[in-house]
């Protein structure tokens, strides 16, 4: 990724966080964090990946109403960034996250696990 894409993704990763916090008043967006953006070379494209708390359903409701949002949200950008092309805004899950919790809490079982193992 060149360092075009870089500074491009970084502001729009604020400009987006800076919506979703104020802006965007969608009761089905719950708790959703910014994890990364990644910019086409042309940076005509925009991959915003989100991290969401909460229940599957709550998860799916969250992604519905960030897709339903990435009209206004592009449109928003391209009022505020002086841009030749306002890149088309794509949501997508982060998983990462949650993948890691779990590694870490099969981490602690296993310690558990050796430290009874060592009492008995």
């Amino acid at each position: 990724m060149s360092t075009r894409q870089e500074k491009v993704g970084e502001l729009l990763k604020v400009e987006i966080s800076q919506m979703l916090q104020r802006e965007l008043k969608d009761p089905r967006i719950g708790f959703v964090t910014i994890t990364d953006v990644e910019v086409s070379p042309d940076l005509r494209h925009a991959r915003v990946f989100v991290s969401i708390m909460g229940e599957e359903e709550e998860r799916q409701a969250s992604m519905k109403a960030l897709k339903s949002a990435s009209g206004f949200i592009r449109s928003e950008l391209g009022k505020r960034l002086r841009m030749r092309v306002t890149p088309d805004v794509e949501f997508r899950i982060d998983s990462s996250i949650e993948q890691g919790a779990r590694i870490f809490e099969l981490l602690e079982q296993i310690k558990r696990n050796e430290s009874q193992s060592q009492e008995d």
